[in-house]
């Protein structure tokens, strides 16, 4: 379906929507971040060779786990040593509910100017699921970018793009099917703005194993941010290779449809 008869489907639709999130949102446990430190290592201290932030809405900070070490930067950052021997360092920074702007305007400025090289950026389901426009997000989202190169104009930045939203399991059927409408906006945008404002666009996550799903349905478990974090690091070492093209695995646990 075209971009814009989504757009005016979705908006026809969005009272549904909403009374089906409702309805949805009363009967899910609400969950929080795990407690923790919220940055950490492996391997020697000085010199990582590898240095990941990760930030964003509540996906960055591992919603959907009882552990940080189950979140996606630990996780990450666990593979890369596994896969290059080399060490490594992670950072997260994640807000519950975050847009995009919201990621921009509070969470970039209040971070350190640490050296990274590399930078996961874990944005664009809240935007998806509070109906932004298209217009709203390209500024919230563009703008995310232009002040991250401004912070780090030396750090590669990689963005993952929303998964089929039909296929998230606490999601009812049709609520699935009005946000896939949405999710396809998004997706569509954040690709364009990666290509304009230079930031890779990772590899689509396959949603294929309810195991991938925390206890709300709708968060990654810790399974779902290992596959995760499995394509992300198959798009670092991919980059830093010189490769032009990642893959996602063909065999995934579950995958994370990012945060609320």
């Amino acid at each position: 379906m075209d971009h814009r008869l989504n757009g005016i489907v979705s908006w026809l639709l969005s009272p549904v929507a909403l009374y089906l999130g409702l309805k949805v949102r009363s009967r899910t446990p609400r969950l929080l971040p795990p407690s923790g430190p919220k940055s950490g290592h492996i391997g020697p201290k000085r010199n990582p060779a590898y240095r990941i932030l990760v930030i964003g809405d509540s996906s960055a900070a591992g919603v959907g786990v009882d552990e940080i070490s189950e979140t996606i930067g630990p996780q990450l950052a666990h593979i890369l040593h596994r896969e290059t021997n080399s060490a490594v360092s992670w950072r997260i920074a994640g807000a519950n509910s975050a847009i995009s702007e919201e990621v921009r305007d509070h969470v970039v400025p209040n971070l350190e100017r640490e050296t990274y090289t590399h930078i996961i950026l874990c944005v664009g389901t809240n935007d998806m699921k509070n109906f932004l426009t298209d217009r709203r997000f390209k500024r919230g989202f563009g703008g995310l970018l232009y002040a991250l190169h401004a912070k780090w104009p030396d750090t590669p930045i990689i963005w993952t793009p929303m998964l089929d939203m039909t296929t998230v399991p606490g999601l009812p059927s049709l609520l699935g099917r009005i946000l896939q409408m949405r999710a396809g906006i998004i997706n569509r945008r954040g690709r364009q703005l990666c290509r304009e404002r230079h930031a890779t666009v990772a590899p689509p996550l396959q949603s294929i194993d309810p195991a991938g799903f925390s206890v709300d349905g709708f968060h990654a478990s810790a399974a779902g941010y290992h596959y995760w974090a499995g394509v992300l690091a198959q798009t670092i070492v991919g980059q830093c290779d010189g490769e032009q093209t990642a893959t996602a695995p063909s065999t995934p646990a579950g995958s994370e449809p990012h945060p609320s």
